[in-house]
């Protein structure tokens, strides 16, 4: 058997799992794998200049391909930076093969600078946490690892590895790679049930999530929906693209207002929830979003969301695409015509308040503002979707100044649109590097607050340094916008300590610049339209600085 040393194989065993991109930030623990790469030309290292960064841009890369992923963070310090990043892979399901150096084994008794227990550190944010301790075990465990994070619910996965398994030399079998085939569909009696109980229904409601993006099923929830005459939202975290927007069946994306939710939810009889965590909330409300009462049917393959808050009458642990393909062809031959009659009359009572009617009334309401200065952050959100290319991804993380986003951006195919979904800021920035990396045909514009993009500035440089076709969008309006809004709604306290960031200003063209990139400043609400439009269509990495309205 041909002798490799573990760094060697290493590399060997995430190419022959798909990896074409290894997204790291190297230290002296690292340095065996920095060494090996020079013998493995086809693995592009794309190097963060924080292990966060690292993360999310690793997340963004798998959120806009469907891939698994593979990053390199650098010992006990390295993984504490990255975990709020992995939290978001977490959150999100992104397959990921997390690795850390580590010290090695028998040195870290002694426990030396930079050492940490890293497999307990990452525990609670991973499917499955190891550290390898033979050489030979190390085929065995990356195989395990890139099987885990890939199959539903997909997930991150870390590996600690010390610096002795990856320079030691043995004769080792590399194994094979396994993808384990979820793509079920329900019994043929689970599936007559969910027809005779939809059927049943007389005000159906679909709320959609993201296993729809996962599965690729976007069609298929749409001709559901279409099928049914039936509106369909998108979850409370509208995070991607969970729906066809311009199906006349769409209604837009439910707000995380438990009473608003409740309140748009209460005409029907029946939520069919598909591949979602379909009622997800910020803050906590004594009213319930779910109005009293109501039935639920769930299809999803992550049975944690199934039934996690509110029980369901029907649960199945399936493919959704799969299950849209029997279900639809099995509700139309039991409906009939009578079926067909209720799904045009039902679609033409939705036509003059679906997602498509609320846009043309939205974009009315937006432009009576194109003047205003400073200027309105609807009317910039309105602008940038104007004025991407009708193939360009957009990544939101605009918070307060992305708010009408989804309602005025369609989305159209799956890859389309990445927004953040934990909560924990500061991830689209190096999100749309990953995401621009994936797609390098696709122009990308990432569209994020001021705040946000301080969390991770420093990903500008990797965007620059791989001359991505990437924009990106900073809606300055001086502070955490978001959290003055709630200090103001929870407590009516309009005394705003430690949210303003306007003594001095941050200079975010001039930051950029430092990083080797183009950069523009826009204070004038008529500079808007020229600008995004030619910036968005020259090649290389740009920032465009936007000076919005700040009051709260």
């Amino acid at each position: 058997m041909n002798r490799i040393t573990g760094r060697s194989a290493f590399l060997a065993l995430l190419k022959d799992e798909g990896i074409t991109h290894l997204f790291g930030n190297p230290g002296t623990t690292e340095l065996p794998i920095m060494h090996a790469l020079k013998d493995h030309p086809d693995l592009t290292y794309v190097m963060a200049m924080q292990e966060s960064l690292v993360v999310a841009i690793a997340d963004g890369y798998s959120r806009a391909s469907g891939r698994l992923v593979a990053c390199n963070v650098h010992v006990a310090p390295g993984l504490g930076n990255a975990m709020g990043s992995l939290y978001n892979a977490q959150f999100t399901g992104t397959p990921m093969i997390l690795t850390a150096g580590q010290q090695e084994q028998g040195h870290g008794l002694m426990e030396p600078l930079l050492y940490g227990p890293l497999v307990r550190m990452a525990e609670p944010l991973v499917k499955w946490a190891v550290e390898v301790t033979r050489l030979e075990d190390l085929p065995r465990i990356v195989r395990r690892a890139a099987k885990i994070a890939t199959m539903p619910p997909t997930g991150p996965v870390f590996i600690s590895l010390p610096g002795d398994i990856l320079n030691a030399e043995a004769g080792i079998d590399l194994g094979r790679s396994t993808r384990v085939d979820t793509r079920v569909k329900p019994s043929d009696e689970a599936l007559q049930a969910l027809v005779e109980r939809i059927l049943k229904a007389q005000r159906p409601v679909i709320i959609a999530g993201d296993e729809i993006v996962k599965s690729d099923a976007l069609k298929e929830a749409a001709l559901l929906a279409e099928t049914l005459g039936c509106p369909a939202y998108q979850q409370t975290a509208p995070y991607g693209s969970h729906f066809l927007s311009e199906s006349p069946s769409f209604m837009g994306a439910l707000s995380r207002s438990q009473t608003q939710v409740r309140e748009a939810l209460s005409p029907y009889d029946l939520m069919i929830a598909i591949g979602t965590d379909p009622l997800r909330m910020s803050v906590h409300s004594e009213t319930e979003p779910l109005p009293e009462g109501m039935p639920i049917v769930q299809i999803g393959l992550v049975d944690w969301d199934l039934a996690k808050n509110f029980g369901a009458e029907i649960a199945l642990k399936a493919d959704v695409k799969e299950t849209l393909r029997v279900l639809i062809p099995a509700l139309r031959a039991a409906g009939g015509v009578g079926l067909v009659t209720r799904a045009r009359e039902g679609l033409a009572e939705l036509k003059p308040k679906n997602w498509t009617a609320k846009r043309a009334s939205l974009v009315e309401q937006i432009s009576k503002h194109h003047a205003r200065s400073p200027i309105d952050p609807d009317w910039l959100a309105l602008q940038v979707v104007e004025a991407m290319p009708d193939n360009a991804i957009l990544v939101d993380e605009g918070l307060t100044s992305s708010r009408q986003i989804t309602a005025l951006r369609a989305h159209r195919d799956r890859y389309g649109y990445h927004a953040l979904a934990s909560g924990g800021i500061g991830w689209g920035l190096p999100a749309s590097v990953g995401v621009s990396i994936a797609n390098p045909d696709r122009p990308v514009v990432c569209y994020t607050g001021d705040g946000s993009a301080m969390y991770s500035i420093q990903a500008l440089w990797t965007a620059a340094h791989h001359k991505l076709p990437l924009t990106v969008v900073i809606v300055n309006n001086g502070g955490y916008r978001i959290i003055k809004q709630r200090l103001l709604a929870f407590h009516g306290d309009d005394h705003y300590v430690g949210m303003d960031f306007i003594d001095p200003p941050v200079d975010f063209t001039g930051l950029a610049k430092s990083f080797g990139l183009e950069a523009i400043k826009i204070t004038d609400p008529k500079e808007l339209k020229s600008t995004l439009t030619s910036a968005f269509k020259r090649p290389g990495a740009k920032l465009i600085e936007v000076v919005v309205d700040g009051t709260v």
